[in-house]
């Protein structure tokens, strides 16, 4: 098992070279697949929002859910492989829809233009699917090798969290996003002609989403014209894709709702949100992430450095970075700098903002922006993101639900974030009950991925 899980911390740290992991090698069981698989005695949460089922049993045929029930009436079918986890919960496997693939070189725990390989990005996907995190939507900042490595995990030919993507994505020259990456990762467009032919080009390589970056990050860059945005989004729904928008001002964010957008990909953050941008929401079917984890990112090992005590973070993050979060002088510099302050009135408005458009009944995605900077580890992000949520007002049921079904249907995927019958065997297996102490989502006993049990992650 300590192989199994050396490897998936080196892949993920880009330490394994393309060649050795090309083509098929990519492919690992780390158990043996049966046509049969029957989980006995677990509580079920099935991701809908609906109360627990108490000692019950999942029966999974490759790669698909056929049977749950009452423990006492379900029979096992012949050569199965029985687990008998009495008293364990299970949950649908996450689905973040805010990731970044491939922009931080995790041996050297920096952001890098050069980090966009293919064994860094593989190497990501197997880290998030080892988190539990079984669908990941990379939204943007992709080179155009997303579409070959999407294309070949769907052949098989590729493990880890199923890849959505959003391709490049859509900014305006100088604007954000500020981070460093090659000309080909993303559209800088002029005006809103080149805007559409964007939407366009990316519309052939069967993107699952559009992304466009729209406000000034504070007024430290321009921010993007309406008309070029209002023409992204009008050119995106006539190829039938959805936009999300990177968005920060409430201003904005009103009229990226009136204008037809689909995400909101951030929380406001500069003020509440008030009823007009409410009712527009409601009205609209608007989808909201609220991305906490990402603010609160700069300081969460400085408040918390005790996270760094157990393997949860450290396998995840890496020796590298785990140093550096752990070293006084950077917990200093970080202490001393004016942008941590800032951060943490972010973090506040987006947790009010978070809970009043939950009690107004607003559609809420789930998402992270893991991955963008090295600080938002890939896996972790997500289990943070939950106890952010719940420290926020929602309660851990609601939590979960969001990361579940809700962003399934937010992602328009239809075969997963529900535990059912017919559905895809997309599951977490959890030493303690997440509906207690949302903290037990990071005590993974095993994870199912497409049928597959995918191994366990050591927490102590």
């Amino acid at each position: 098992m300590k192989q199994v899980l050396r490897f998936f911390a080196l892949a993920a740290l880009g330490c394994i070279s393309t060649a050795a992991l090309a083509g098929e090698k990519y492919h690992i069981n780390t158990h043996p697949i049966p046509d049969n698989t029957v989980l006995r005695g677990v509580r079920v949460i099935d991701g809908t929002g609906a109360a627990p089922m108490e000692d019950m049993a999942i029966v999974i045929h490759k790669k698909k859910i056929v049977a749950i029930g009452p423990n006492a009436q379900i029979n096992t079918p012949r050569h199965a492989e029985e687990l008998n986890w009495n008293g364990k919960t299970v949950i649908p496997g996450l689905i973040d829809g805010h990731v970044h693939l491939g922009l931080v070189l995790h041996d050297k725990a920096e952001g890098s233009a050069d980090a966009y390989t293919e064994a860094n990005v593989v190497g990501e996907l197997y880290l998030y699917q080892r988190y539990g995190v079984t669908t990941v939507n990379s939204l943007g900042l992709n080179p155009d090798l997303v579409y070959d490595l999407r294309k070949r995990q769907r052949q098989g030919l590729i493990g880890g969290s199923r890849l959505l993507t959003a391709g490049r994505g859509i900014a305006i020259e100088g604007g954000a996003p500020p981070l460093t990456v090659k000309d080909d990762a993303i559209y800088r467009i002029k005006n809103p002609e080149e805007a559409r032919e964007a939407v366009r080009a990316m519309a052939k390589q069967k993107v699952d989403i559009i992304k466009v970056w729209v406000d000034s990050l504070r007024g430290s860059r321009p921010s993007m014209n309406p008309a070029i945005y209002k023409a992204v989004i009008d050119e995106a729904h006539q190829h039938q894709l959805p936009v999300a928008a990177h968005v920060y001002y409430l201003a904005d964010a009103k009229d990226l709702v009136a204008s037809g957008v689909d995400i909101l990909a951030h929380s406001v953050r500069d003020a509440g949100v008030d009823q007009e941008l409410i009712d527009a929401m409601k009205t609209k079917g608007t989808w909201y992430i609220p991305t906490l984890a990402a603010d609160e990112s700069t300081f969460t090992y400085l408040d918390h450095p005790e996270f760094l005590d157990g393997t949860f973070v450290r396998l995840a993050a890496g020796p590298g970075l785990s140093a550096r979060l752990a070293d006084t002088v950077y917990e200093g510099k970080i202490a001393a700098d004016r942008g941590t302050t800032i951060k943490r009135q972010d973090l506040a408005i987006a947790m009010q903002n978070l809970r009043r458009v939950a009690e107004a009944g607003v559609k809420i995605g789930f998402g992270t922006d893991a991955g963008a900077q090295p600080v938002r580890i890939p896996g972790v992000s997500e289990h943070r993101e939950l106890q952010l949520m719940v420290q926020a007002g929602l309660t851990p049921m609601q939590a979960i639900t969001i990361a579940t079904s809700k962003s399934a249907a937010m992602l328009h995927q239809t075969d997963t974030g529900t535990i059912a019958v017919g559905k895809t065997a997309d599951l977490l297996v959890l030493d303690g009950d997440p509906l207690t102490q949302i903290e037990n989502t990071e005590k993974i006993l095993g994870v199912w991925h497409n049928g597959q049990r995918v191994g366990e992650l050591a927490t102590k």
